[in-house]
């Protein structure tokens, strides 16, 4: 999500612009965060346009809840999971909506939240869980996993080249409970480089293990695909290339007609495309974004229009 209550969100106009924002309108916020993009959203389809905002942490359905008041009974506000897109839209009145918003990853409120133990660079807890009352933390992963265990998170979380060495030091050095803690063992394997902490792979594979993140993306997507009106959009910003390439090969596969092998002769697999891609390549911020939001230059945007005829 990477906002904070004072900053302009990610890709802000490209997202307006991209979602094609009407009057009227019925739009679903995945990630509603602070509610910068929620915000934009409404204004653009005022005076009728209606707005469901989703996410995990109840922190952040609070903070929006301040900032959208004055958009009364425009505004929809669900403490949920985006994995249970569908189910929430269908119960909320947004099904079938016109444009629906994932903005994945690590909101900047999250990030400098020190008790929520998400940063390496100041000292708090290993939770890392968006939802406080979800079961497993960061804690639980570090003290409790095998060596092969923690060697899997960080290499498949994390593509950490380093991940088993990493792994064989914590296993040696806990129990560990605080980020400082971790971020220390981490850096006594890998050397900095650059501007990249060397911890930073690290929380990021522990933060996608914990909260589930991955299999929250892969369920939502066809969910979405589902809730969207024909000619509705679907606009997704990834903030790593694990996420990008899952929704990639999403989009790719649902603008196909046929699945089969190109060596089969007859199509057997009866697919029918169910979206248009709209940015063949994803939409990245511009330079002067960056430099007022350094957090926004991993950012990826992708565009995609709902097709009439068959759900996924």
């Amino acid at each position: 999500m990477d906002i904070e209550p004072s900053h302009t969100p990610v890709l802000y106009q490209e997202v307006l612009a991209g979602l094609q924002v009407r009057p009227g309108g019925r739009y679903i916020d995945g990630t509603v965060g602070a509610g910068g993009h929620a915000q934009g959203i409404l204004d653009a389809s005022a005076p009728d346009g209606r707005l469901l905002g989703i996410d995990a942490d109840p922190a952040a359905i609070e903070l929006s809840r301040e900032k959208l008041v004055a958009y009364g009974g425009r505004v929809t506000l669900v403490h949920g999971n985006f994995a249970e897109l569908e189910a929430i839209a269908r119960r909320e009145g947004f099904f079938p909506a016109d444009g629906i918003l994932l903005d994945l990853g690590l909101s900047s409120m999250q990030l400098e939240a020190a008790p929520r133990g998400f940063s390496f660079l100041s000292d708090g807890p290993l939770d890392m869980r968006f939802d406080p009352t979800g079961p497993t933390t960061a804690a639980d992963l570090v003290n409790g996993l095998s060596v092969e265990e923690l060697a899997e998170i960080l290499y498949r979380y994390g593509e950490e080249p380093r991940a088993r060495a990493i792994a064989r030091a914590i296993v040696a050095r806990r129990p560990l409970h605080t980020t400082r803690e971790l971020a220390a063992v981490v850096e006594q394997v890998v050397r900095r480089r650059g501007r990249i902490h060397p911890a930073t792979r690290t929380f990021q594979a522990l933060r996608i293990a914990v909260n589930g993140e991955l299999d929250a993306l892969e369920a939502v997507l066809p969910q979405a695909v589902r809730v969207l009106a024909p000619g509705g959009v679907l606009a997704v910003i990834a903030f790593h290339s694990l996420e990008d390439r899952l929704v990639k090969r999403f989009f790719q596969r649902e603008s196909r007609d046929c699945l089969c092998p190109p060596e089969q002769p007859i199509c057997t697999c009866g697919h029918r495309a169910t979206l248009e891609i709209l940015t063949p390549k994803p939409i990245r911020p511009r330079a002067e974004e960056v430099q007022a939001n350094p957090r926004s230059r991993s950012a990826r945007l992708r565009l995609a229009r709902r097709l009439g005829g068959m759900s996924v």
